[in-house]
């Protein structure tokens, strides 16, 4: 008897910058998603120049990895010129764009460019997803509203993606204006100003106040769907999508290991429960299932006031040089910073991204236990200017 192939469901990780690409790429992503400083909903991020794509496509190309932009605000008509030439400047360099605004997917199709529909577009249900394939989309990314029985049904007529883990919005999907309204800042054009992240007190027109058990009444926990992983596996999604292209390079390689490792195989009660705790180190608003077990309830409302990560990191000082023959680095060291044996550190740089524990410390070629100075410490491969950040356990 012939077995049927499983289908390779790919990985994707998201990138505000060089620093986050390389991270994606050293923690095993099939493929990133990143933005351009206009028209993509995360404004807040470094994002991207036209002249960064060239290094992007390199990196990219040497990883074997794929890139897509996100093109998916909603557009105004007095830069539909502006739009057209970015697509000029962006055509053969990239994968796919991800977009819903009918103005950029008719520029897909007249530059040939390969498009997947954002999930903005709130797709959910089948006669959406028809619509899309029929207009020549190659991917949906679906709305975060669906349960695993709705995916199941919509993946068997088009490839679908979906959001495994990361920052969900009270209004789901993104389409929220409390933003714009308080601010002039639209979250549709990627410059939400996270209002419903605040704590809130109700008190009525006389003065009364409603007493909350959590005052974080519009805050929603982050999505983690690693519990269920396998489920998702068998729902016939086509790309898994990390959510956080604002977030740090820790968290990118962290989230995408994890991840990676539960793609690859199927963890077992012990290695869930470590992946959990690492996924638990990286910025996180405790977790959520999100809409794919069941309807959320009042439990899915965070109660962290400025994220519930188990470790932060700060930084201490960068690499003057490296010396590859002993695998040692140069470490100049800020004011007032110190470095010990045993301390836990992230070194990150526009090439370089790893994480590891200080084994020795020498300072005039004598080793010491600990140091404010200058001095040598094993390391990994890494180059002049990465800068060093300390991990402390909260």
């Amino acid at each position: 008897m012939i077995m049927a192939k499983t289908k390779k469901i790919e990985l994707l990780a998201p990138v505000g910058n060089f620093k986050c690409l390389v991270a994606a790429i050293k923690a095993g992503a099939d493929a990133v998603y990143f933005g351009l400083k206009e028209f993509n909903m995360r404004d807040s991020a470094r994002n991207f120049t036209i002249k960064d794509l060239k290094k992007i496509n390199e990196m990219c190309k040497k990883a074997k990895i794929k890139k897509y932009l996100t093109l998916n605000t909603i557009i105004y008509n007095n830069e539909l010129s502006r739009l057209e030439v970015i697509f000029k400047q962006i055509k053969g360099k990239v994968d796919a764009i991800i977009c819903w605004d009918h103005s950029v997917i008719e520029l897909c199709k007249k530059y040939k460019v390969p498009f997947h529909v954002s999930t903005q577009a709130s797709v959910a249900n089948s006669q959406a997803a028809r619509f899309y394939k029929k207009l020549g989309a190659k991917r949906i990314v679906l709305a975060r509203e669906l349960d695993l029985e709705q995916i199941k049904k919509i993946s068997k007529i088009i490839p679908t993606e979906v959001f495994i883990h990361g920052a969900m919005c009270v209004s789901v999907s993104g389409r929220c204006f409390t933003s714009q309204f308080l601010f002039g800042k639209s979250a549709n054009r990627g410059k939400c100003m996270h209002p419903c992240r605040r704590s809130y007190r109700v008190i009525d027109e006389e003065g009364n106040e409603l007493k909350l058990e959590n005052s974080r009444v519009m805050s929603a926990k982050d999505l983690c769907t690693l519990p269920f992983i396998e489920k998702l596996k068998q729902s016939g999604i086509s790309s898994f999508k990390i959510e956080g292209r604002v977030r740090e390079p820790e968290y990118v390689y962290t989230v995408t290991k994890v991840y990676r490792q539960a793609l690859d195989k199927k963890l077992d009660k012990k290695e869930l429960e470590k992946a959990l705790e690492d996924l638990k180190k990286v910025y996180n608003r405790e977790f959520s299932s999100g809409f794919y077990l069941k309807l959320p309830t009042a439990d899915d409302f965070t109660k962290s006031e400025s994220g519930a990560a188990s470790e932060k990191k700060k930084v201490i000082g960068k690499i003057l040089g490296y010396w590859d023959k002993i695998g040692v680095a140069h470490v100049k060291l800020y004011a007032n910073k110190t470095l010990k044996v045993g301390d836990e550190i992230i070194v990150s740089g526009n090439t370089t991204f790893f994480k590891t524990q200080i084994q020795d410390i020498e300072v005039n070629h004598k080793k010491v236990k600990e140091t404010k100075e200058e001095c040598g410490i094993k390391l990994p491969k890494c180059r002049k200017n990465d800068e060093i950040y300390l991990v402390i356990k909260k």
